[in-house]
């Protein structure tokens, strides 16, 4: 695998969560929203890897005094989406740092 391929798998990681990040934020904004049905995040890979979100709502039974939306739950998809975040900036970027010492190896 190269290098940059690496970084493209890092990247669509990276995407994927703020996906995740934003609809868990429409959530919690829509607590309190009559008939709300909440956003749910979908991953799946792609062809050459990495990883893909889509949004769907959730489907379950809505209420005319509020959402269906559990803001403990929230709560965890952000903390996950935090960590998911770090983890492939992490990888991204030591997938940079790799690129400088190939790139000062070739011109020295």
């Amino acid at each position: 695998m190269s290098l940059s391929a690496v970084m493209n798998i890092s990247l669509s990681g990276i995407q994927a969560q703020q996906t995740r990040a934003t609809a868990t934020a429409n959530n919690i904004a829509n607590a309190m929203t009559p008939r709300y049905d909440r956003l749910e995040t979908d991953f799946s890979t792609e062809g050459a890897g990495g990883v893909r979100a889509s949004v769907s709502p959730s489907g379950d039974a809505t209420f005319v005094e509020g959402a269906n939306v559990d803001l403990a739950q929230e709560m965890v998809s952000l903390i996950e989406s935090e960590i998911g975040f770090k983890a492939n900036a992490s990888a991204f970027e030591t997938g940079a740092d790799m690129w400088d010492v190939l790139l000062s190896i070739k011109r020295d």
